[in-house]
């Protein structure tokens, strides 16, 4: 097990703002200023970890402000505002949509106080500045995808000096420049850095610019071409690569060992598709299918497909601590689930619902891979005698408020889709090799026929069930431009409040009333 340490934050916009001197707890009982930090032998590691802490928090609502915002996802009626969020109603006041904001300037806070010093950095803790300029990115480009128009802090601001009026909302292309550049920033650091699937890498950092020139008002497909052609050509050096089982390799289920079925084949890509996700699946096969029940098994979550995930346990990180964890005990460290209304016991509160529309398409006939491992099909038998029913996801299988489902930022998959969006390059449809040689990975894994011809709206159907709940969704329609489409399609159909604006969060209320005059709330609220 590697160092644990703790770092307790404060998320609150106002602290953001200040010097973290006061607040770097470690796990010896004196706080160190951040002057005395820096001139231990690992002071710039504990800031980086500190970083890594901040950023457990971001995920615990993301799924309420983007997966909950598209025709994959719906919230029952008896959920506090949580509906009105299903229904694109959601108020400036709403506490996620603060909460949401305000966690992700507070790890960039955590990623600037590395580079406000990264001059002061040895050669051997190089690589935190490389992580900390990694992060303010994602950071940023969680942010600017989310609220659109939003600031874009690069330093640690004084409250007192009243720096925060210094850092207006930007134009929407002029943050994805400010993004683009720290992220190939972060490449020139972590060139050469050993790979860690838990921490900012090299590998990690070429695709996410790539994804955020393809993200931009204005894609820039040439230069994501690039960027993850470096990578996918060359996927063996990285160690990326999907999990996949050849038929030859396939694990026979029944009473006949010479023959594989179509059945058994596709149980076993059923398998490795919950391994992704670290999960494993309790025995059974019956009648051409799995029957038995997925749980987290965390050996499985650090796999070839992952890029860069955040770790959770219900024990010890591997790397980092939450930012929760009591100096006097240093055991229930990651003690915290990275969004309990997406895992397996959200659905006692009325979340993570699957929406009629989804079951069209994800269900055992068209997606014989996908389906198992994404839905609960014991909810869908229920389902198609009962079109009441609620049917639930099962991707994160984690029991209760405290999980460990490692959330995975990044994964080879989404690469490889990426590649073949770039080559596309904004047409209708492509028949280069490359892009139809990555899609087809993708398509193969799940059990699909390959195609000969990839159109955009094939790559785009492809997205939203290999990504179920992964909250990708919502962001898939605003790239491809299909959002005001798709969604305002489902919203009458289903007698919702969707409008162009409301693709987008409103800006955090509470923002606008700190700082005066200074920030404009969006379009639609």
């Amino acid at each position: 097990m590697k160092k644990i340490f703790n770092i307790i934050v404060c998320f609150s916009f106002l602290a953001l703002l200040v010097s973290c001197e006061e607040e770097l707890d470690l796990t010896n009982p004196t706080a160190l200023s951040l002057e005395e930090l820096l001139q231990t032998d690992n002071g710039f590691e504990l800031l980086a970890n500190g970083i890594l802490d901040a950023y457990q928090k971001v995920p615990a609502n993301e799924f309420l402000l983007i997966e909950l915002r598209t025709d994959n996802s719906r919230a029952n009626s008896a959920n506090g505002n949580l509906p009105d969020i299903s229904a694109y109603n959601v108020d400036p006041n709403n506490g996620d949509v603060a909460t949401y904001y305000s966690n992700n300037m507070a790890a960039i806070k955590h990623a600037n106080t590395i580079i406000d010093n990264r001059f002061l950095a040895p050669a051997s803790q190089q690589y935190t500045v490389g992580e900390a300029y990694f992060m303010r990115a994602l950071c940023h480009f969680n942010l600017v995808r989310a609220y659109k128009n939003v600031p874009f802090v690069d330093k640690v601001l004084d409250i007192n000096e009243d720096e925060a009026r210094d850092y207006p909302q930007l134009p929407e292309a002029e943050v994805y420049e400010k993004i683009i550049d720290d992220f190939r920033t972060s490449i020139a650091y972590l060139n050469g850095v050993e790979q860690n699937r838990y921490r900012p890498s090299e590998g990690a950092a070429i695709c996410l610019a790539a994804k955020a020139y393809l993200s931009q008002p204005n894609p820039n497909y040439s230069e994501a071409e690039l960027l993850l052609a470096s990578v996918v050509e060359n996927n063996g050096s990285y160690n990326y690569d999907l999990l996949f089982t050849e038929r030859e390799d396939a694990e026979n289920f029944d009473e006949d060992p010479t023959v594989i079925t179509d059945a058994e084949y596709n149980a076993n890509l059923v398998i490795d598709f919950g391994h992704i996700f670290g999960n494993a699946i309790s025995d059974g096969f019956t009648d051409g299918v799995l029957d038995g029940s997925w749980s987290n098994n965390p050996g499985l979550e650090l796999n070839d497909e992952v890029v860069f995930s955040i770790a959770y346990d219900l024990v010890s990180s591997d790397n980092y601590v939450t930012s929760d964890s009591g100096l006097d005990d240093q055991v229930e460290t990651d003690s915290e689930s990275h969004s309990f209304a997406m895992t397996l016991q959200g659905g006692s509160n009325g979340v993570n619902l699957a929406t009629i529309d989804l079951l069209e398409i994800m269900n055992p006939d068209l997606q014989p891979v996908r389906f198992y491992a994404s839905i609960n099909p014991l909810d869908y038998g229920a389902f198609t005698s009962d079109n009441t029913v609620d049917v639930f996801n099962t991707k994160f299988p984690t029991d209760g408020e405290i999980g460990d489902n490692d959330w995975i930022v990044l994964r080879y998959a989404d690469v490889l889709l990426l590649y073949s969006e770039a080559i596309l390059a904004g047409a209708d449809s492509t028949t280069d090799t490359r892009a139809l040689n990555a899609f087809n990975q993708v398509r193969l894994r799940a059990g699909q026929e390959e195609v000969v011809n990839l159109t955009k709206q094939e790559l785009l159907d492809e997205r939203r069930v290999e990504f179920l709940y992964e909250n990708q969704r919502l962001y898939d329609l605003i790239r491809f431009g299909e959002a005001d489409n798709v969604l305002q399609a489902f919203s009458d159909q289903n007698s919702l409040f969707y409008t162009s604006g409301k693709k987008y969060l409103p800006f955090p209320q509470r923002e606008i009333d700190n700082f005066p005059g200074l920030y404009n709330q969006n379009p639609g609220y």
